[in-house]
């Protein structure tokens, strides 16, 4: 943990000419962007992965039609579909779950008071008027809601609840892979649930550390316009 609570203290550093005294904040947004730039590849894949399940619609469709009355030979059959064009149902989950390690980290960097038997000197660095260590409800207990740090945390639901919305009325639009609702199990739930995620998010910055929210909202930041770009 040692290691990584230097990573963003040496980036902190670096910024702090052009940053002040959000260095640290601006620290964990590089660290993002450093960390979305690795997985990128992945994201790359998981486009390419989407475009081929659109287009093996037609076919499930006539299997669907062929298979109307035997629904585990339906099941079958598209699970073998989908090994013979080598096109998984579940790839696109592969980017996020890749950021998970990274998003843990942050999140026990600034809820602990002290890394490496030494005082965690991150929690004395702050976005504006709010400590990264803090959480919504440390900014709602001190200033209030409309108090620097509630402010800084408004900002924040604001640009999640655009980002939301966004991919919301874009997942909407898209059309979705023809999987049978329960032909890959759980993949129509998944099917239904997914244009809601983003929404999710915000409950997710309520209730981390600052700087564990940051990442959040500029990995679902960076998430939306990689999409948009990939997906055209």
């Amino acid at each position: 943990m040692s290691v990584f609570a230097d990573l963003v203290g040496h980036l902190a550093d670096l910024l702090h000419p052009l940053f002040g005294a959000a260095a640290a904040a601006a620290a964990i947004v590089l660290f993002t962007a450093l960390v979305r730039l690795l997985v990128h590849p992945l994201s790359r894949a998981a486009a390419r992965g989407q475009k081929a399940r659109t287009a093996l619609q037609p076919r499930i469709a006539e299997l669907r039609r062929k298979h109307a009355k035997n629904p585990e030979r339906l099941q079958k059959a598209v699970l073998e579909l989908h090994a013979e064009e080598k096109v998984s149902p579940v790839s696109g989950c592969l980017p996020s779950l890749l950021q998970l390690p990274a998003f843990f980290v942050l999140y026990h960097l600034f809820s602990s008071s002290s890394i490496g038997g030494a005082s965690n000197e991150l929690l004395g660095h702050r976005l504006f008027a709010a400590p990264l260590g803090d959480r919504w409800t440390d900014a709602l207990a001190g200033d209030g809601l409309l108090g620097g740090a509630g402010l800084v945390y408004l900002a924040l639901f604001a640009l999640v609840a655009a980002v939301a919305t966004f991919n919301y009325t874009r997942a909407k639009r898209m059309p979705q892979p023809e999987t049978g609702g329960q032909d890959v199990p759980g993949i129509g739930a998944l099917t239904k649930v997914m244009p809601f995620m983003s929404f999710f998010t915000l409950v997710t910055v309520a209730v981390v550390p600052l700087a564990a929210a940051l990442y959040v909202v500029t990995s679902s930041t960076w998430s939306a316009i990689e999409r948009a770009a990939l997906y055209t």
